[in-house]
């Protein structure tokens, strides 16, 4: 991976009480790192924290990848469903300074294609601005299986898309907030930009 200032930087976040305390192996981080590898074709480098469900770390380590590590995107898995300890996106909208309600929608649209308490699900994203720097922040499932589904959508047996995935839309997002410009493999997930935010091949 390069290492200049433009070089893409992607923080990835899992949150679990068990797995932060030894109890059993992390299995979203290396989930989140298999299918950049597969999806990207831009250079990057990756920022890894593995934490507990405290609401309070969680804001502290996404607000430190934001405006310390310099991230672009933060993606995080696990901790959105409706349990006491599932605090992610209260941590996530507290540290936010634009709400991006689309993603969760569609990712809840995507996870009722296989199960009904999808609905069950509070992902959420938002835009974290400071003075020179901005990033999206992603709330992803915890199940390495979901994780994919939503990254990159659902294709039939002969690989048309059914359901685009909310990767498709994350190049763009991040044009638009002043980052790195981000392609990716479009056997894996196509992204989208519009005609006039299309750079020529190098």
């Amino acid at each position: 991976m390069t290492s200049n200032a433009d070089t893409l930087v992607i923080g990835l976040v899992s949150v679990s009480d068990r797995a932060s305390g030894g109890v059993y192996q992390d299995l979203g981080l290396p989930a989140l790192q298999d299918w950049l590898a597969r999806a990207l074709t831009t250079p990057y480098r990756v920022e890894t924290r593995l934490i507990a469900d405290e609401r309070a770390q969680i804001e502290a380590t996404l607000t430190e990848l934001v405006d310390v590590a310099r991230c672009h995107l933060v993606l995080t898995t696990g901790g959105t469903g409706p349990a006491r300890r599932d605090v992610t996106p209260e941590a996530t909208l507290a540290i936010g300074t634009r709400e991006m309600p689309g993603f969760g929608e569609q990712m809840r649209q995507i996870s009722l294609h296989f199960v009904p308490t999808a609905i069950l699900s509070r992902q959420t994203a938002v835009i974290r601005e400071t003075a020179d720097h901005a990033a999206l922040v992603l709330n992803l499932p915890g199940q390495p299986k979901a994780i994919a589904e939503t990254l990159g959508g659902l294709k039939d047996a002969a690989g048309a898309v059914l359901v685009g995935g909310i990767f498709a839309a994350v190049p763009y997002c991040v044009d638009l907030i002043g980052g790195p410009y981000m392609e990716t493999d479009p056997a894996v997930c196509k992204a989208f930009r519009p005609k006039s935010a299309l750079r020529p091949q190098p």
